[in-house]
């Protein structure tokens, strides 16, 4: 059954906040690059991630870890000048927030004024309080992200589903709680339990955002690449492809190679 939402004409963290009291899913896709993210904005999505994947997707790194600072606000930038109804929000990197509150705001100042984004997203819960308390007493929204944090995978060991035990899935719980009330706007919950997912989105006011967390959260997101099937390696169980990209680009561009060889282009339309 359809159900109609209200036309935003700008997404704000308020709009977020508003659309979870109202029972409106909210929709995020990753975007790191002018081209990409005018078709995302255009398209109606209410959230654009400029998300350290790009360490991935765009780099070639096997884990976020790599990208620094200054690539994501270089990411966000170009994001940034797409963007004309979408919320941005970008990934501070690995290394730029866990060491000392004071770094973290100064990482944050830097991707919003250098890149103009409207928001800074942050992986962990208790441990990095005193650094996301620093950023919002600046001014600067934030969006918290539990559960699978990338940016720990050395500390894992595995990209497997988090808190499927009941004490890790009670911290994670707890660290939403304090999120929420430290002053996060909206919080990310990357493969934990559907179940545990739903506690968590029912236990604050403020915007679940899942990815690989079931359909009871507020929102969903996915990284861009994996859901135009750009990526053909990556087969996570929460992943649904609505395009093949990796087959169709790869042979138009196998068939603009035959045209050259062949000399069937240009012909003689497509010259002066």
């Amino acid at each position: 059954m359809s159900t109609s939402k209200k036309e935003y004409k700008r997404i704000t963290v308020k709009t977020l906040v508003d659309m979870k009291a109202n029972g409106e899913k909210i929709s995020m896709l990753t975007a790191y690059d002018y081209t990409m993210a005018k078709i995302v904005d255009s398209a109606g999505i209410d959230v654009i991630l400029v998300g350290d994947s790009a360490s991935n997707v765009m780099a070639g790194h096997e884990t976020t870890l790599p990208i620094t600072l200054d690539q994501m606000i270089y990411h966000a930038s170009s994001v940034i000048r797409a963007a004309e109804r979408s919320l941005v929000v970008v990934d501070l990197p690995f290394g730029s927030y866990q060491s000392d509150p004071k770094e973290a705001l100064r990482s944050a100042i830097r991707i919003m004024k250098e890149s103009g984004a409207h928001s800074v997203k942050l992986e962990g819960g208790k441990e990095i309080k005193d650094s996301i308390k620093r950023i919002l007493n600046a001014g600067i929204p934030v969006m918290g992200h539990l559960g699978l944090t990338p940016q720990s995978i050395y500390k894992f060991g595995t990209y497997t589903v988090r808190a499927k035990e009941e004490e890790e899935a009670q911290r994670l719980i707890d660290d939403a709680k304090m999120l929420e009330k430290v002053g996060c706007f909206a919080i990310v919950l990357e493969k934990i339990p559907a179940a545990l997912a739903k506690e968590v989105s029912e236990s604050v006011s403020i915007p679940i955002i899942g990815i690989g967390a079931g359909n009871d959260v507020d929102g969903q997101v996915l990284v861009l690449h994996d859901m135009l099937g750009m990526t053909h390696e990556f087969h996570p169980r929460f992943l649904r492809r609505y395009l093949n990209l990796y087959d169709d680009m790869s042979n138009a561009i196998s068939q603009y190679v035959d045209d050259v060889k062949s000399r069937d282009f240009p012909n003689e339309e497509e010259q002066y």
